[in-house]
C-alpha cells in the first residue's frame, strides 16, 4: 500500500490521537510529527509489523485487510497513475516526457515537492505533493488535462 493509503488507515485507527494521550511532556508540541504523513504511515507500518511479530499472520491478516479495504476499494475503483497515462498517450505521437523536480521546501519530515511534466522542452504540466511521485503523478494530471483542453 502506499503512503497516502497507510497514513489513512493510522488516522482511521486514531493513532493520531492516541500520540498525542502517550506523549512524553517534553515542552515540544508532537503535533508536527503526527501532521506527517510520512511519520503516520512509517508508525502504521510499525504496527502491523509488532502485531505480526506478537500474534502471527493467521490472526493479524483479517484485521489487516479488513483495516485496509476502503483503501482497496478507493484504488481499485480509481486507479491513479497519470504518469503511465500521459506516457502511453505521448508515445503514440512519438513524443516523451520528462519529469523535473522544480522544488521542495519544508523540513525533512515534512517535505512538499512541485514537480514539471516537460515534452519537447515545454511544460506541459505542473503539480505538487509530499513525495516526488505524488508531485510528478500531480504534473502528469495536470498536463494530460491540458492535452484534453487543446484536443491533443
Amino acid at each position: 500500500m502506499s503512503r497516502e493509503a497507510c497514513a489513512s488507515v493510522a488516522r482511521d485507527l486514531g493513532i493520531p490521537e492516541r500520540l498525542k494521550r502517550q506523549a512524553p511532556d517534553t515542552g515540544q508540541s508532537p503535533d508536527a510529527l503526527i501532521a506527517s504523513e510520512r511519520i503516520l504511515a512509517s508508525i502504521c507500518e510499525a504496527v502491523i509489523g509488532a502485531a505480526y511479530l506478537a500474534f502471527g499472520w493467521e490472526r493479524v491478516a483479517p484485521a489487516v485487510v479488513e483495516s485496509f479495504g476502503g483503501e482497496i476499494e478507493k484504488a481499485l475503483d480509481n486507479p491513479v497513475d497519470f504518469k503511465s497515462e500521459l506516457q502511453e498517450r505521448l508515445a503514440r505521437r512519438a513524443e516523451i516526457v520528462d519529469y523535473d523536480i522544480a522544488s521542495e521546501e519544508g523540513p525533512p519530515h515534512d517535505r512538499s515537492f512541485v514537480a514539471l511534466a516537460v515534452v519537447d522542452g515545454e511544460e506541459l504540466g505542473r503539480g505538487s505533493g509530499k513525495t516526488k511521485k505524488a508531485a510528478e503523478q500531480s504534473a502528469a494530471e495536470h498536463a494530460l488535462a491540458r492535452l484534453d483542453e487543446e484536443g491533443r
